[in-house]
């Protein structure tokens, strides 16, 4: 169900066509709109595809069918599938099933998993193992299958969509890692409780041998529905505080700092590290931790995070142009991850924010850009939260701030690089979805490297 654009679909049918299924490929979408995709499965044998339609048959005649992340359980096709007893999978949860390894690290959060897990990949390369990264950013799941053996490490991002396929199937990886839990997909789930039911599924299903890494500045038993007490797994936390827990990372007088296993030690200074932002903090301390559990040496994981400098469309330096200098940030596409992005900056900052509406309050980004004397002006993107997040940047005070909202985001470059002057930054930060203008955040994050690509020097064009 669903062929999408992303590729992750494409990958999924592959494989299913490669274990001798029969295979019904559906997606609302109509063809015109799917070509890259049914381009790479032209002349696929045992494959039907059906477009612009969803066929109740195509739910109820199968034997097993395969959702699409985006699409609710409560569908009313899937439904239909339920009640006959036929089996709804995703890719997460049949990935767990035939996954040649039992070495699985999961990593979620509302924000930095991304970050989180390339960190921990690295560590572990940096240690001699072998690992391969999977979900990670629009990177294919069934696809990494053949790259796993028995010994492999799997680094797998887990979104809460993901992770509801795990939920049904009672199963939980043997690491797992929780960045943080803000506000986010509320146009999808009915409030923050469900959304952090799906969640829990990264920890739900685990062991007393299986490792759980948490933020214990970010980490609500009221909202997770659990006493940490009550936990079987192997525990460890991290903090931007001081903390003396069994076992922790945490930060002191600017260092990062371990307690684990009655012994303290310092990893190294904050000031060594090439990745940009104070949120990252979390990140890195929350790798490093995964890093002890799986008794790696102190320095070998210093030496792999020190040396990280970031990923796509994270805090990512496109260009620097007079002086100017142009970050693409488009994967903040919550209120919370929009202040952090202002936040990362020392430098007087000429923001582009806005776009579609997930049903989040805006305020605390709204505020952050009004009252953030750094922000010096900000070009708004149209879409259906940016009327509203206006509104309220002008109700905080930061009327003058505003330039105007903008239908393409090369004309809100050109205008943002007309503006800037030597010192400054140009920072894509959007602090709202994608979808309308876009096709989803890593194409808005493309149309901008392009739109600065074609910045000519000293003329604003």
């Amino acid at each position: 169900m669903g062929i999408g654009l992303h590729g992750g679909a494409v990958e999924m049918i592959k494989w299913l066509l490669a274990q001798g299924a029969q295979v019904v490929a559906t997606d609302l979408k109509d063809a015109k709109e799917l070509v890259s995709s049914l381009e790479k499965l032209r002349g696929l044998k045992n494959l039907k595809i059906v477009t612009g339609i969803h066929r109740v048959e195509d739910f109820t005649k199968v034997d097993m069918v395969i959702k699409n992340p985006a699409v609710r359980w409560d569908n009313e096709k899937i439904k239909k599938a339920l009640e006959r007893k036929i089996p709804v999978e995703m890719d997460s949860s049949l990935f767990f099933k035939y996954c040649p390894s039992k070495k699985i690290i999961g990593v979620t959060g509302t924000k930095g998993k991304t970050t989180t897990s390339l960190l921990i990949a690295e560590i572990l390369k940096k240690a001699g193992k072998r690992v391969v990264l999977v979900g990670v950013g629009q990177e294919n799941v069934m696809g990494k299958l053949k790259e796993i053996d028995k010994e492999t490490f799997v680094v797998f991002e887990l979104s809460s969509w993901r992770l509801s396929a795990l939920k049904r199937a009672k199963v939980s990886p043997f690491g797992a890692v929780i960045v943080n839990l803000f506000q986010d997909h509320l146009n999808y789930y009915d409030n923050m409780a469900e959304y952090a039911s799906d969640k829990r599924a990264i920890f739900e299903f685990q062991k007393a041998e299986n490792f759980l890494v948490l933020n214990i500045d970010n980490f609500d038993e009221k909202l997770w529905d659990i006493e940490l007490k009550d936990l079987k797994q192997r525990l460890a936390f991290f903090s931007e505080k001081e903390n003396f827990a069994e076992r922790v990372v945490f930060i002191r007088n600017d260092e990062i700092i371990f307690n684990w296993n009655g012994k303290t030690e310092r990893l190294g200074r904050i000031e060594e590290l090439k990745l940009k932002g104070k949120h990252n903090f979390n990140n890195i301390l929350a790798a490093s931790a995964v890093g002890l559990f799986l008794e790696i040496k102190a320095q070998k994981i210093w030496e792999a995070v020190k040396g990280f400098s970031g990923t796509q469309h994270r805090l990512e330096l496109i260009k620097e142009i007079g002086g100017v200098k142009y970050y693409n940030d488009t994967t903040a596409t919550t209120p919370e991850s929009g202040v952090k992005g202002i936040q990362a900056f020392t430098e007087p900052i000429n923001l582009i924010a806005g776009g579609s509406n997930k049903n989040l309050d805006l305020t605390v980004f709204a505020e952050e850009i009004a009252k953030n004397e750094k922000v010096k002006k900000v070009y708004l993107l149209e879409g259906s939260a940016t009327s509203e997040l206006k509104k309220m940047i002008e109700k905080f005070g930061g009327s003058e701030k505003i330039e105007g909202i903008f239908n393409s985001i090369d004309e809100a470059v050109v205008v943002g690089s007309e503006n800037a002057v030597a010192g400054e930054v140009v920072l894509l930060s959007p602090g709202c979805a994608s979808f309308g203008m876009f096709a989803n955040e890593f194409d808005r994050g493309e149309k901008f490297r392009k739109a600065v690509e074609n910045i000519k020097f000293g003329t604003g064009e």
